[in-house]
């Protein structure tokens, strides 16, 4: 047997020690960072010492990411991220609130961090009822983006929940309607082609279907990604319903189960109905003929594939006008 080497063995030793010790430092630090990042679920005035009486340094909205730096009797010391030095998609921001980062102390109540129990259910549940404000008429003013944070607060703090991949897409939703909306009031919205406008963001519409590929929020996701190759107006001319039917049934066949599929299909069908009569005034007889047949097509597919769907019943109309011969398009009077 060979004789043992006393100096590797405590040269060994004490390295291993180190190691661990780094490794276990690492790992605490990794657990208390992730504890120490949060979010309100209410609005908060943010002081300048943990005092009422104290000089008010702003406002935190709801769902903004705060950064705990000390705790106090019923209140928290945190930094709160307001703008660019933060890089979330999640902020939708006034110019003068841009790269704005406050400091300051916030009462303890509504403040929801990684550790909390239900953390993401609690966060869902506001975000709903931003949701819900933000549709109402006379609603919270900014409850949209309240809810757009809140539920991009779930995924940023709760990545692995079963909710995760639906608050991801809801904040994508939200943000995609808000900026469509504005890029819908421009002045280059009517533009016949897609690319003469400025498109919608996708960024966090990708996020979602490459976060969580082949699910029906990555379906959604795509499904709102056709928003950006549509035209803004036809102008009476057979290349962009042409063009955008096909977009559909492209959708259709490569998202079959979709939430989006039915309405998809109805879409591609309205539009081959629509060239019915484009077609007509192009003097394309033949493939006026052929668009009604493949409009036909299309809405029994629907009919049969999605009977539950309100857009089955849509697709009835239109087959039911179809086939009488009715226009579906134009200012046409019979």
């Amino acid at each position: 047997m060979l004789p043992s080497n006393p100096e590797k063995n405590t040269t060994v030793k004490p390295i291993t020690r180190l190691l661990l010790l780094i490794a276990l430092i690492v790992l605490g630090n990794a657990k208390l960072l992730a504890a120490d990042r949060g979010t309100l679920v209410r609005d908060a005035v943010i002081y300048l010492s943990p005092d009422t009486t104290s000089s008010k340094l702003g406002q935190v909205e709801r769902g903004r990411e705060l950064i705990l730096l000390d705790r106090s009797p019923k209140w928290l010391h945190v930094e709160a991220l307001l703008g660019a030095q933060t890089p979330d998609p999640a902020f939708v921001l006034e110019d003068e609130d841009e790269g704005k980062t406050i400091s300051g102390w916030v009462l303890d109540t509504g403040a929801i961090w990684a550790t909390t129990p239900n953390g993401d259910r609690i966060l869902f549940g506001a975000a709903v009822d931003s949701e819900d404000e933000a549709s109402r008429r006379h609603g919270r003013r900014g409850a949209a983006q309240d809810a757009l944070r809140l539920y991009r607060r779930i995924y940023d703090m709760f990545p692995s929940a079963p909710i995760a991949g639906e608050a991801l897409y809801r904040a994508a939703d939200i943000k995609w309607q808000i900026d469509k909306s504005d890029m819908q009031s421009r002045p280059s919205a009517r533009e016949k082609e897609s690319y003469l406008r400025g498109g919608i963001d996708e960024q966090l519409m990708k996020q979602v279907m490459k976060k969580f590929p082949d699910t029906k929020w990555a379906q959604l996701a795509a499904f709102h990604l056709l928003d950006n190759k549509l035209c803004g107006d036809w102008q009476g001319a057979s290349k962009c319903p042409d063009k955008e039917a096909d977009l559909y049934e492209k959708y259709v066949k490569e998202h079959p189960a979709s939430p989006a599929a039915p309405e998809a299909l109805y879409n591609a069908a309205s539009r081959r109905a629509a060239l019915i009569e484009i077609y007509k005034t192009e003097e394309q007889s033949k493939k006026s003929d052929q668009s009604k047949s493949l409009a036909i097509t299309l809405a029994q597919q629907l009919i049969s594939q999605y009977p539950q769907s309100d857009w089955s019943s849509r697709a009835q109309t239109l087959l039911f006008l179809v086939q009488g011969g009715v226009p579906t398009y134009g200012n046409a009077l019979q």
